[in-house]
């Protein structure tokens, strides 16, 4: 069995906003094991990437403010070391590949010079010297004449080419763990595909952990092995692919499968919608979220909030009810 590479146990993170304290992210743990590849989904708003940045000390705070949990890596706890110690960590050991790198990149400085920082930083290269390593892998991720890019700035690549940059970048330090903030969300679905690709090649040739947030459940099944949904801060179902694509467990679940467009069905068959929208939580739930939005709810509901559960081989969920039997 693979060793955890990461550990995140009852993580709580809530938001100073003028309305209240806002409850974003209520209770969540996971394990990450060493050369796994981990989806996260969920719609807007759920905490995925407010789950995953947290974990290297991304959230500003205020607003944010971390209530409680852990989060270790390989023995040290990334919430409670030092901004000196994470700053060792981040980009070195675990990297992140944001969402739209137009915004992410400096667009004042050129590509080249921004890739280097990080080696430059964490192992002591001098550019000349990281400007090799640089061309090797801008190369690898398929960008053409790698070396003449190297004074471009992040305007003079297309979408594709940017995001192939931020791969690259993330990857300069060879780190243990990526996390890769939904990255084809700008992209072409025929550019989709070949990041998706390239990240798979280079994870196997990199051997590294990936944490793959995402809203669309088509991109995640060929990629991920396992694979954790999230509803209004909390995991709600975790589960191996083909397991949750065959039996997904969970009302919310089913509904985002259900709204898969699927060529082998009847055409007569209607996509599935999920009605209504996520709670706003100013105050910690203590009942199911879900329930304003669930056709399978009982009284039990509204009076707890479901624990995440085990109850298949490797198989968890955070229901009162069972969806596949229709009672408790």
């Amino acid at each position: 069995m693979m060793e955890n590479i990461l550990t995140v146990k009852d993580l709580e993170i809530s938001f100073l906003t003028k309305d209240g304290n806002l409850h974003a992210i209520n209770g969540v743990s996971f394990d990450l094991k060493r050369g796994e590849t981990l989806g996260v989904v969920g719609e807007s708003g759920c905490g995925k990437s407010v789950t995953m940045m947290s974990l290297l000390r991304l959230i500003p705070q205020p607003p944010g403010r971390l209530d409680h949990g852990t989060a270790t890596f390989k023995g040290v706890d990334l919430l409670k070391i030092s901004n000196e110690e994470i700053r060792k960590i981040r980009g070195s050991k675990i990297s992140i590949i944001f969402q739209d790198p137009l915004t992410s990149f400096n667009p004042i400085l050129p590509i080249g010079l921004q890739m280097a920082e990080p080696l430059m930083y964490h192992n002591g290269l001098s550019y000349q010297d990281a400007e090799k390593q640089i061309v090797k892998l801008l190369s690898r991720v398929g960008i053409p004449n790698a070396k003449d890019r190297l004074k471009d700035y992040p305007f003079q690549f297309s979408g594709g080419m940017r995001q192939r940059a931020m791969i690259a970048t993330a990857l300069i330090c060879n780190p243990e763990i990526l996390i890769a903030d939904e990255p084809t969300t700008a992209l072409d679905v025929t550019i989709q595909a070949q990041i998706v690709e390239l990240i798979k090649e280079l994870r196997d040739e990199f051997g590294m952990s990936i944490i793959w947030i995402t809203h669309d459940l088509g991109v995640i099944a060929g990629l991920a092995d396992r694979i954790i949904v999230m509803y209004a801060g909390q995991i709600i179902e975790d589960a191996f692919v083909d397991d949750l694509y065959k039996n997904p467990r969970h009302p919310y679940t089913k509904g985002l499968l259900g709204a898969l467009p699927k060529i082998t069905e009847d055409r007569k068959n209607k996509l599935v919608s999920i009605d209504g929208i996520p709670p706003v939580l100013y105050s910690k739930p203590n009942y199911c979220p879900f329930i304003d939005r669930c056709s399978y709810k009982i009284d039990q509901c509204k009076e707890a909030n479901p624990p995440l559960e085990k109850i298949d081989d490797q198989h968890f969920v955070a229901c009162w009810v069972s969806t596949k039997e229709g009672k408790i």
